[in-house]
Order: structure tokens, then sequence, then C-alpha cells
């Protein structure tokens, strides 16, 4: 069993940055597809970055060339590195973790981290 824990939220200026981690209080493995996904409110859960354990990246286009996933396995833990930061990126960001093979779906993710805020002011 892994359980997930979220830190690094804040409240920044747009245009700022962020680095958000997600430490794992047992053994990620590498087989695991790892995602950062959001939810505003009254929205839906999304898919912001997933990390395939091929090492393979997806981003969604809203955060495409600003947003960074990345992990260390010897530390078990998952990033992501913001970068010039909208307000439109305020929201929950969670992370997840599911076997072999990513999925943008929040339904079908095996683990989650309780999330941490960000909120970008304009």
């Amino acid at each position: 069993q892994v359980q997930l824990v979220e830190s690094g939220g804040d409240s920044v200026q747009a245009g700022g940055s962020l680095r958000l981690s997600c430490a794992a209080s047992g053994y990620i493995y590498s087989w695991y597809c790892m995602a950062w996904f959001r939810q505003a409110p009254g929205k839906d859960r999304e898919e912001v970055a997933t990390l395939a354990n091929d090492g393979v990246t997806s981003y969604a286009d809203s955060v495409k060339g600003r947003f960074t996933i990345s992990r260390d396995n010897a530390k078990n833990t998952l990033y992501l590195q913001m970068n010039t930061l909208k307000p439109e990126d305020t929201a929950m960001y969670y992370c997840a973790a599911r076997p072999n093979y990513c999925s943008g779906d929040y339904r079908t993710q095996k683990y989650w981290g309780q999330g941490t805020q960000v909120t970008v002011s304009s």
C-alpha cells in the first residue's frame, strides 16, 4: 500500500513559479504511472501531467511548455515544476498513481494524495 502526501502549494502572483512535491510513505514502483491532477471549484478533476513507467511524459495543452513532471526514485518523490503561473492554474493539485500505463481518467487511479492548494493572483 502506498500513501502519497503533496506539499509545496502556495499563493503566488501571476508569472511566478512553484514546485510541488509528492512524497510516498511506501515504495513507488518504477512500473507505476505517476500523475498530477487538479481540481478547481465547480469543475471536474482534470489531468495536468503524467509520467509513464517508460519515462514518457504527457501534459495538458493548458500547461504544456510551463510545467514539468519528474520523479526522484531515490527519494521516492514525484515533482511538478510550475513556471509562468497563470490565474487559471488556481486549483487543488493532487498526485496520483496507477499500475502499468497512464490514464487521464481520474476515476482509474489507484492511489491519491490529499492535495495541495495553488492560488495564482493576477
